[in-house]
């Protein structure tokens, strides 16, 4: 299955990394092991990020995903399952409204 992990990296040891110039090759053998479809690097609530979709095969391999991340970086990694519209359309949300459309719903101010 399909799922974006975001990966928020703190500002250290990342940025001893930087100085002593080894982060370019650690990113690349994270890369390399992961193999993800895609992986976009940016800003995250004032730390560096990345965003990544992956194909998990099974819940057993989030480990060798999220593991040099949290081990090389310290970093916090977030799992959310990806779907495609042709997936949401499999999930058939008008039955779904059907069998729960006499449920009362309550609205919070």
């Amino acid at each position: 299955m399909k799922m974006l992990v975001n990966v928020v990296l703190p500002i250290e040891p990342f940025n001893s990394m930087v100085r002593n110039g080894s982060v370019g090759e650690l990113l690349n053998r994270i890369i390399e092991e992961i193999k993800p479809e895609s992986i976009y690097f940016s800003e995250q609530d004032g730390n560096r990020g990345a965003v990544m979709i992956v194909d998990v095969k099974d819940a057993s391999s989030i480990p060798s995903i999220a593991e040099p991340w949290f081990l090389i970086f310290e970093a916090h990694c977030e799992f959310r399952i990806a779907m495609t519209a042709e997936d949401l359309m499999k999930a058939n949300i008008a039955q779904l409204a059907e069998k729960w459309h006499d449920v009362p719903v309550f609205h919070h101010n």
